[in-house]
């Protein structure tokens, strides 16, 4: 078997990205997919660390489900404009926490890195103050992936492992 090839890579971490910035930021701006189904579920690695971590401003929370209680019900909406993203393959051969990784030619068990950068306000769309933000947010496969894949159904293919949402001053 040969290893992953740079072009590979490329392709399947910028398509990933791609995908992922537009279903993530619209479910955060219009509430119509469900927030913590962009997160892996709640898993302790051997080590004692918690996973996923999301760090929102400097305030730890401690799961995709506990981020999605404090958008919906303490945060007024929001807007996301984005202005930029990036991404970079971080780990060509993730193996999610108890399954066997094997190594893949296709990059389907890739870890990236995705750093965005862009606009938010809260309240009415165009009447609140825009504010700069960048996220860093770390994407792993998705184990499970039987999301519907018919008609009006997301199909998830990564997952949210970490995440740092910082305003920028």
């Amino acid at each position: 078997m040969s290893d992953l090839t740079a072009d590979v890579a490329t392709k399947v971490s910028t398509d990933a990205a791609e995908k992922f910035v537009a279903s993530y930021y619209n479910a955060l701006s219009t509430l119509r997919d469900p927030i913590s189904s962009f997160y892996i579920p709640p898993a302790t690695m051997p080590d004692g660390k918690t996973l996923p971590t999301i760090v929102f401003n400097g305030n730890v929370i401690t799961d995709g489900s506990a981020f999605e209680t404090i958008f919906e019900k303490e945060m007024p909406a929001a807007h996301y404009d984005i202005q930029s993203y990036n991404c970079h393959m971080i780990n060509p051969n993730y193996t999610a926490i108890g399954s066997e990784g094997t190594p893949s030619t296709t990059g389907k068990n890739m870890t990236i890195l995705v750093m965005i950068s862009g606009f938010v306000s809260y309240g009415k769309a165009l009447e609140g103050e825009k504010r700069v933000f960048s996220e860093n947010i770390v994407l792993v496969p998705n184990p499970t992936n039987t999301a519907s894949k018919g008609k009006g159904g997301s199909r998830k293919g990564w997952l949210i492992q970490s995440q740092n949402f910082r305003f920028v001053v």
